[in-house]
């Protein structure tokens, strides 16, 4: 069976899963349609470098990666359609890499969610025990600086001026459903991001998709 491996790009750590099971290692034998296991690890570590550098690739936006064959795979969702195309763009010409499957999903333009989204990264991010994920260490007000409070953005509005800058919990809201993906220190503060998450006011729901440090999502 072909190796497929999908890996979160924008996480403090990164964590691995594999479709299927693998009845043989890919190491020595290798087919025309599959990349040497050299090449593996050179393209996959330059996948995740350029979608991590992306300019427009901020904490409410999540995308993984994963490789078949010589086609890398796109997965998550893009707060602005941008985000896709620039993806896709990002990945497509590095070397060996013969087609790119874009199957990241662009999230609806929603002021509700736009409110959610700012609710949510609130009650998370100022928690004390959680604020060490977020380079900001504070709450949206701190995280757009000042003459950031824009009209605008105090009536929703935020997925075109997210706060910028690092954070391990990325908040991803599709119709008022939140979802919270990354990687943080321990389950301790998985449940505690779950509970900030939860009480956020306008969420229709929650799903934790957060796992901790050198563990894999499903396990």
């Amino acid at each position: 069976m072909k190796r497929k491996v999908w890996m979160a790009t924008y996480a403090a750590i990164l964590t691995l899963t594999f479709s299927g099971t693998c009845t043989q290692p890919m190491l020595a034998q290798q087919t025309q349609n599959t990349w040497s296991q050299q090449d593996s690890l050179r393209i996959v570590s330059e996948v995740q470098k350029r979608l991590g550098g992306l300019a427009n690739y901020a904490v409410f936006d999540w995308i993984t990666f994963g490789e078949q064959g010589k086609t890398v795979f796109l997965k998550g969702y893009a707060s602005r359609p941008s985000l896709k195309a620039d993806a896709e763009r990002a990945v497509k010409d590095i070397p060996g890499v013969e087609r790119v499957e874009n199957q990241i999903e662009v999230l609806p333009i929603s002021p509700n969610d736009d409110r959610i989204r700012a609710a949510v990264y609130n009650r998370i991010y100022t928690q004390a025990s959680l604020r060490k994920y977020n380079a900001n260490a504070g709450s949206l007000a701190r995280a757009m600086g000042p003459g950031g409070r824009s009209v605008a953005l105090m009536a929703g509005g935020i997925t075109n001026t997210p706060p910028i800058g690092y954070h391990a919990i990325h908040i991803v809201v599709k119709n008022g459903r939140a979802m919270l993906f990354g990687a943080v220190l321990n389950a301790s503060d998985v449940a505690m991001a779950n509970m900030a998450a939860n009480s956020a006011p306008g969420a229709f729901s929650v799903e934790n998709n957060l796992v901790t440090e050198g563990s894999r999502p499903g396990n």
